[in-house]
């Protein structure tokens, strides 16, 4: 037999097992992105419960459904119910030195797994496992560029989201949802390839205060209404104490004028003792600006904007 002969088969063989190792139908399929339908909750640090509750409750006239105790039995997080599926968490803890009184913000996945190893084969830092949430719903945290927490939530039949459906939702509410999120940002580029490219956020309008340099930028959630605001900032970022009017949660209201003469009415006003000036913004939409006691931003806003033209976007440059 000559030598063509006898290596057939053993050439044969290597190409099959050639074509076994390198066929596209076998190779791993790259993880997809899960949907990320809208805003779930964002927490926030308060130096003083009572007072931040009486703001959310008193004035804002939300309830609050339920807490999470520390071991010696007081408050560690209460729950302010915007509406059955979002909500603001307030932390009885002292601020974080990174990012102020912020403590994270949060979206709703329809598949938190999925979300983790899709993170995770694109290089993210992610924890170990996807958790199990005290409130009984799946989640996990990563990091964005500028340290911000943000966590993924998949709301689960048995958490206390699903159990209090359609309870704790007082007539009192100065609106029934949260409209966007805002926080602080240094580089644009990263925070654009963060929540753009990875996470499929869809930039949509950008503002500036001034006209010379850009100040925000708004990315709404890939399946969903919901949206993020940037607040972009120049070095050296302010401190802690100092940030809680970039950092904010809007609510959408109907009529900016009715909710504030409904405000003014309320006891907890006088308490609250600041004035309320509605103005029309840089998007041109209505707005007014409240202040919780550590001086956390709560931005009231009409969807719309107060002419019925839309505002187009700014061409200014992000800060240096």
């Amino acid at each position: 037999m000559n030598l063509s002969k006898r290596l057939a088969p053993i050439c044969a063989t290597l190409l099959c097992y050639a074509f076994l190792t390198t066929s596209p139908l076998l190779a791993q399929a790259p993880v997809q992105r899960p949907h990320i339908l809208a805003i779930s909750h964002v927490g926030y640090f308060v130096s003083d419960l009572p007072k931040a509750l009486d703001f959310w409750q008193g004035l804002l006239g939300y309830a609050e459904p339920y807490d999470i105790k520390k071991p010696d039995g007081t408050t560690r997080i209460a729950f302010i119910k915007i509406n059955d599926h979002q909500h603001v968490e307030l932390f009885n803890e002292k601020p974080n030195n990174d990012t102020g009184y912020l403590s994270h913000i949060a979206f709703v996945v329809d598949n938190a797994e999925q979300m983790y190893r899709y993170l995770a084969s694109r290089g993210i830092k992610v924890p170990e496992k996807v958790g199990k949430g005290k409130t009984g719903d799946l989640n996990f945290e990563i990091k964005d560029p500028d340290g911000n927490l943000v966590e993924f939530v998949e709301p689960q039949p048995d958490g206390l989201e699903a159990k209090n459906a359609g309870k704790f939702l007082p007539a009192t509410r100065i609106s029934d949802s949260i409209f966007h999120l805002g926080f602080l940002v240094g580089s644009s580029r990263k925070s654009l390839q963060f929540y753009g490219e990875l996470l499929g956020f869809r930039e949509f309008w950008r503002g500036s205060s001034n006209g010379k340099e850009l100040s925000w930028i708004d990315m709404r959630v890939p399946n969903g209404k919901d949206y993020v605001e940037f607040m972009l900032y120049r070095d050296p970022i302010a401190p802690p104490d100092q940030r809680g009017g970039k950092n904010h949660t809007s609510l959408v209201v109907s009529d900016v004028a009715k909710s504030i003469a409904i405000l003014q009415t309320r006891p907890a006003f006088k308490i609250y003792g600041k004035q309320l000036d509605s103005h029309v913004g840089v998007n041109g939409q209505r707005q007014v600006n409240l202040f919780d006691p550590d001086g956390t931003r709560v931005e009231l806003m009409e969807p719309n904007t107060a002419n019925g033209k839309p505002v187009p976007p700014s061409t200014a440059p992000p800060p240096q």
